[in-house]
């Protein structure tokens, strides 16, 4: 299913908080982490998925001081970033570099086609069906996406790059699915996402990796 825009919700992901492996500065721990996500609605299979003012029906976060909550509720990625993401993994010569990455794979609820970081304000609304979602952030990734990605640089690569996702609020809630349109409805623009993100890139440096 095509849009008129180009722009249009591909997979809608949840997943439940389970343990992760986790390996930085030389120690070892097991902690909790939902950022392990699976398909539930694709192009398809279209089922409805409820939003809620916490996020997603069937979906979890296990740290609610960097996830989850009223401007976290909802993590959205770019479908543009995965062919970049999958080259970053054959470089670092992983097992299973040869097997492109899922939808939900970066730990995202919502992937989409054609709505990029750098198309996006702080405020601006994405409208999705019934759904109104509201632009809050960029992600700021932790030591858990090195985890779940598979080697120790994909926090510096995320932040390098710009290649974030975005944080977004629930207006107002409703049911999604898989193959609706998108479409953007400017806020105020006065901070952008990128901008957001550059200040990340220059000012966060060899304490992240």
């Amino acid at each position: 299913m095509c849009t008129p825009n180009g722009m249009r919700l591909l997979a809608i992901n949840v997943g439940r908080a389970l343990p992760l492996f986790v390996a930085a500065a030389g120690t070892e721990a097991v902690v909790m982490s939902g950022i392990r996500k699976h398909p539930l609605s694709t192009l398809l299979h279209p089922l409805a998925v409820a939003v809620r003012p916490l996020g997603l029906a069937g979906d979890e976060q296990a740290d609610l001081s960097v996830h989850g909550g009223l401007d976290k509720a909802v993590y959205a990625y770019p479908a543009e970033h995965f062919a970049w993401w999958n080259e970053r993994r054959r470089e670092a010569h992983l097992p299973d570099a040869a097997r492109p990455l899922a939808y939900g794979a970066m730990g995202e609820n919502l992937t989409l086609e054609g709505v990029l970081e750098t198309d996006l304000w702080v405020g601006d609304h994405l409208r999705i069906g019934d759904v109104l979602l509201e632009v809050e952030s960029p992600r700021r990734p932790c030591y858990k996406l090195n985890a779940v990605m598979g080697y120790r640089h994909a926090v510096q690569h995320m932040v390098q790059s710009g290649y974030s996702g975005i944080y977004l609020s629930v207006v107002t809630p409703g049911q999604l699915r898989a193959g609706e349109a998108v479409r953007i409805e400017p806020g105020p623009r006065e901070v952008s996402i990128d901008s957001i993100n550059a200040r990340q890139r220059n000012g966060r440096q060899n304490p992240l990796f």
